[in-house]
Parts: structure tokens; sequence; C-alpha cells
């Protein structure tokens, strides 16, 4: 639908020709959550000419509880950016009764430079990175989430939803096809929501967890299909509702249940003859695909301020919850942090399976990108290869919480230069001030066990 759509000619023929009433323009918050601005067809045109769709650009520094936070490289006086709609993102919103379009937007200023701090931005900005060396990053995600009852009092757990069957699902059905089937109602409509946005997803499984999803996206450019796992949990979550149940990407929701994960897949293709970099005729590893490897294991500890960006993200990363505790690599390996899948030299490709599902699609794939940018271009040798369980090893080697993770950060000199410095400052501020916020909160935890024992 959208990739029709070249220039603002075709997008004003296209909201005509779909009687579009309304539009949503979006940009992506540092959390992922959609901001923006709801407009009547007409306004939306009228603007278009003149650039009048503005929004503060201290919507970049808000927190996921909606606070805005204090930042020495964020002005006080909240200037405006401006929205520019990115005219090929053009989409129906399927679940409307009325006709309506939401389009992404970029966050630029007025003289068309981009607005640095924007996570669509910096995910563009490591792209140009590549495209300055002739290389076509292609990306894969897969995309795990929980079904939930509703749950209107967050003081109590979360419980699955009753299925098809009448009971709550308890036992863990990994692939499950009749698993699956329980809620076949939502995923029909899952799927005819991203039919009508054509977002390319693949394959649907049932996880390890109970009531456990999991959506693979088909492969393809990094930032449509940033683009695409973006608008996929909206529409998900409207999908799950539609039918009075949650869908819920947070990392770990369930106590004593497997967390939700967001692997990437990611190769290299020449840009000039298309051949993938990652493997030899022979169907070898090359040096190049180590070096991005190697990037990788160095600076994933950085990264997982990003990849596991909340504070229940690290309720994941727990040795024998099928989650990655450390930096090693391996063909056909689930236990490592960096699996090699078995595949022709087309399909050669490294899957990062440290990312959690809670992370803002844009930042995941930027970083990941990022590290093995950064691998391949000072030739970095990776550790030997993992053949046994990587479980065994007794060492953690990512942090184990958000403000370890931010102290690792901190100090990636040049990870930061690659994503930007001015981005990676106002991202950590914002991270700083949601972890202050959850030190408020006291826990059912200590009100069981502290209350009347200490």
């Amino acid at each position: 639908m959208g990739d029709k759509v070249k220039n603002k000619d075709d997008l004003v023929k296209w909201l005509k020709d779909h009687r579009i009433t309304e539009v949503e323009c979006m940009v992506s918050d540092m959390a992922g959550i959609a901001r923006g601005k709801i407009l009547p067809t007409r306004k939306f045109i009228s603007s278009l000419a003149d650039r009048t769709l503005r929004l503060p650009e201290s919507i970049f520094g808000q927190t996921v509880t909606g606070d805005y936070i204090e930042s020495e490289v964020l002005d006080d006086l909240e200037p405006d950016i401006i929205l520019d709609p990115d005219c090929s993102s053009v989409r129906m919103v399927p679940w409307y009764s009325e006709p309506t379009a939401q389009i992404i937007c970029d966050a630029n200023y007025r003289d068309r430079s981009p607005v640095p701090i924007a996570p669509r931005n910096v995910l563009k900005g490591v792209l140009k990175l590549y495209e300055e060396k002739g290389w076509q990053p292609i990306v894969a995600p897969e995309v795990e989430f929980y079904l939930a009852a509703k749950n209107i009092d967050p003081d109590y757990p979360l419980e699955p939803p009753v299925g098809a069957n009448g009971r709550q699902e308890t036992a863990r059905q990994s692939y499950g096809i009749d698993a699956v089937n329980e809620f076949d109602p939502i995923f029909e409509d899952m799927y005819d929501f991203c039919e009508a946005q054509d977002l390319d997803i693949d394959t649907l499984i049932h996880e390890s967890g109970a009531a456990q999803v999991e959506i693979n996206f088909d492969h393809g450019e990094p930032l449509d299909i940033a683009d695409q796992a973006f608008l996929f949990k909206r529409t998900m979550r409207q999908a799950a509702l539609r039918h009075g149940i949650y869908a819920t990407f947070m990392a770990k929701p369930y106590e004593g249940e497997p967390g939700s994960a967001m692997h990437i897949h990611q190769s290299i293709v020449d840009m000039k003859t298309g051949e993938n970099l990652f493997a030899n005729k022979q169907g070898k590893d090359t040096k190049l695909f180590l070096s991005y490897i190697a990037g990788l294991q160095k600076y994933l500890p950085a990264s997982m301020a990003l990849i596991a960006p909340n504070v229940n993200s690290y309720r994941r990363i727990v040795r024998d919850l099928a989650a990655p505790v450390n930096t090693h690599w391996g063909h056909e390996n689930r236990t490592v942090g960096l699996r090699i899948p078995e595949a022709r030299r087309p399909g050669r490709r490294v899957e990062n399976r440290v990312p959690g599902a809670d992370a803002n699609p844009y930042l995941a794939i930027a970083v990941s990108l990022a590290c093995g940018y950064i691998g391949m271009v000072n030739e970095l040798t990776p550790t030997k290869e993992m053949k046994g369980n990587a479980y065994e090893s007794k060492r953690y080697a990512l942090p184990r919480h958000l403000l370890d993770a931010l102290d690792h950060l901190r100090t990636a000199t040049e990870l930061k230069e690659v994503l930007g410095t001015r981005f990676v400052q106002i991202y950590m501020d914002v991270k700083l001030t949601e972890h202050e916020a959850y030190q408020q909160v006291i826990s059912a935890w200590e009100r069981e066990h502290l209350l009347l024992n200490v």
C-alpha cells in the first residue's frame, strides 16, 4: 500500500482515493510509543505545503510514564520540530470504522536537517554509515509476546486469558498448534489488520510460556522492517483488545515463565553485487562476518540499555529461562547470545538473541547494526566459538540491571559516536528518570517479607 506512494502528489491522491477522513501523524519516542497528532484530512493536506505539522522537541525527553526529564542537552525552551511525513509509509488504520490513515513522520528542523535524538533518525544515521561503505544490511526480527486477561488493578499479577475451551492455559505448549488455535479469532483479526497495512509477517508459533506467541517478520531493509515492527505492536494490542484481552510486549510479564524477546536476524550484502558478505563462495564464514560478531560481543554490554531498556527487562536475563546471559556465539546453538543459523550463502546471518520484546524496534536494530559496524571497520576478532551449552558458563557477561547497563553505555565512546552523543545523553537521562520513578514504588514482595519481619 504505502510503497506505491512516492511523493506528496501521490499521497494526496491516495488519501482521496481511499476517502480518508482523518490522518494520524506519528513518530516513535524513546520507548517506542507512538506520539503525534490526528488531523482532518483537509488540514493534513494543507500542512504538507507549508510544513506546519509541529511538535515540541521535548517529546524525545519524555519517559514511559509521561514525565519530562531535566537534561543539560535538551533545550529548556522546548522549541518546535517539524514532522515531515514519509509518504511511502502511509497505511490504513484497519480497526477504525471511519476511513483513517496513519503515516510515520521524520522529525526534522526547519532547515530539513534531521533531529538527531529521534529514534528513527538514529537508525537512519547508522544506515548512512553502511551506505558509505557500500554495505546493505538486511534484518528480520522475531517478536515474542504474551496474551493476558484484562488486568484492571496493577497490584494484582497477570493471569493467562481464557481460550476457546473455557480454560486458562497453564502448561507450556511450545510449538503447540491447538494451543494457538485456542485464540484463533484474535489471530485472524491480527492477520487481517496486518494485510491491510502491508505488514510482512511470516510465521506464527506458540512459544514456551503460557499464552506466549512469536511472530516472525520477513527479512528486508532495516528502516522498513523497523517501521513494520513499530506498527505491529500497536496492531497486536488492538486486535487483542477487540476480544477483551491484552497483548503485552513486556520482557517479563509473568513470574516463573520465560521472558519475551525480539531476536534480530541480520546480514550484510554488497550494494553493487547483492552478494552476502558473511559467507564466501565455499559457504564458509568470512573475516568480515567474524568481525561483525566480534563487534557485537564487545559492545553488547554497552547496548543493553537500548535492547533491555526497562527495569523489568532484566528479569528476563536469567539463566535456564531461554534467555542469553552472555555474549558467546555459535552455529546452531540456542544457548548463546549470538546464534548462527544453518543456511546457504545467501542466507548466512547472525541472530542477536539478547534484545527484549520491550525494546524500541528502531533503537534495537540501530544499536545491533552499530555494534557490527564497529567490529567490521576495526577488524575485530571474536572469541572462540562456543560448541557446548553456554548456560553452563558461571559468569554473566551482560549487565544484571538497568543502572549497570547505563554505566556500560556511558563509557562506550565509539558506540556513542556512531549512535550520536547527544542522543545517547538524552536517552540516558530518560532512563535514569524512569529508574528514579521506579525506586519510589514499594513492591508486594517488600510488604510480604519485610513489613513484619525486620
